[in-house]
């Protein structure tokens, strides 16, 4: 570390102080406030949320305020503080079929049972500067959110109806799901195991594999069957208890994505599922996901992997930010020794190369000047 850099220590601290008074900014600027954050950047806390795999917007708040806006930065202060935290049990598997929807929208159907409900969205908006929010405009009066809920079956069930969608898969009663927080990955991947490292992965990572899907790199023609976001319950299951004892709600978005599918000698021409749940609002993140779900899915359906979407141990070891980021920036640390055993090397190799008799840039801009 640099604690061995003569000083180093004091540096660090002077380091530690100066981000501090940066982080703070003008003084003459009121302070952000966490109930502001969570309220106003909210795409933002649910990033953070879902990637840094803990469902507390507080929390997440506090890491963009400590990490300045820098949200991998954030992810790995909320996923550091997750270690410490106990494992009281797990819930029962979320029913997103009972969410309480605030945004469901369909590519695959105009008339839904339920009907599409545009919500809060970007999809329609200008792209164009607003100067009245620099001003602090405000809407008018605050808008009447619906409480009711309202009957929305999965579109998934349209297709399956007629048979032209293959089933849930349904994992047998006695499997126990894996656990990525806790057990180290290995390759090949049960898919529930290879769902969760989806979930968390980083979003602009994943849109990029998912977008070149799209571009012919492991195509396989998608269509949204139905995203949709809302509030769902959580359970608990009490020893003591012979039912289960809601905890709460979280928000969270789900994409049900329709691929094609050829058939093969088991299964007949249909269509197959991409699937991607993740915290909070976050459709883009929930869609890459999806399609990187079903992408990694070509070898159990028969399909040749040609691409790298497709690739499950090159996606999966390096959709994570946080290793990500820590095999990066940990070059920024010294490497005084290894750099030194390195340009010996060189130096040598050099030699050799100048021993027989080959010329060298310093030698032919030698030979120039003369």
């Amino acid at each position: 570390m640099y604690v061995a850099v003569k000083g180093g220590e004091t540096a660090i601290a002077n380091a530690h102080s100066l981000l501090a008074d940066r982080r703070r900014g003008d003084r003459s600027v009121p302070a952000l406030r966490l109930d502001q954050i969570v309220e106003q950047l909210a795409l933002g806390v649910d990033r953070v949320m879902s990637e840094g795999s803990l469902y507390d917007r507080e929390l997440a708040a506090l890491a963009i305020v400590q990490a300045r806006g820098d949200m991998i930065e954030a992810i790995f202060l909320v996923r550091a503080y997750r270690t410490t935290l106990p494992r009281f049990g797990y819930t029962r598997a979320i029913d997103t079929g009972a969410m309480r929807v605030e945004r469901r929208v369909s590519a695959t159907y105009k008339d839904l049972p339920g009907g599409q409900l545009l919500g809060p969205t970007f999809d329609y908006t200008h792209r164009l500067l607003d100067p009245e929010l620099a001003a602090g405009a405000d809407v008018a009066e605050p808008l009447q959110r619906e409480t009711e809920a309202q009957a929305m079956p999965r579109v998934s069930a349209i297709l399956a109806r007629e048979g032209l969608i293959e089933p849930d898969g349904e994992m047998p009663g006695d499997r126990v799901p894996g656990d990525i927080t806790r057990e180290p990955l290995e390759f090949p991947m049960a898919r529930d195991i290879r769902l969760q490292a989806l979930s968390r992965g980083d979003e602009g990572f994943l849109l990029a594999l998912g977008y070149s899907t799209q571009r012919g790199y492991a195509r396989n023609h998608p269509f949204v069957g139905e995203i949709r976001i809302g509030e769902v319950e959580l359970e608990l299951d009490v020893p003591e208890l012979p039912f289960a004892v809601p905890l709460g709600t979280v928000r969270v978005t789900e994409c049900q994505m329709v691929n094609q599918f050829k058939g093969s000698a088991k299964a007949p021409p249909q269509f197959t599922r991409g699937y991607g749940l993740v915290f909070g609002q976050s459709e883009r993140k929930a869609m890459a996901m999806a399609l990187c779900d079903r992408a990694l899915r070509a070898t159990e359906l028969g399909e040749d992997v040609v691409a790298a979407a497709q690739d499950e141990e090159f996606v999966i070891s390096h959709s994570d930010n946080v290793q990500a980021t820590g095999f990066v920036e940990h070059l920024k640390l010294p490497h005084y020794v290894d750099f030194q055993a390195e340009l010996d090397l060189v130096r040598r190799m050099r030699a050799e190369y100048e021993a027989r008799g080959n010329p060298t840039k310093i030698d032919e801009k030698r030979e120039a000047a003369e």
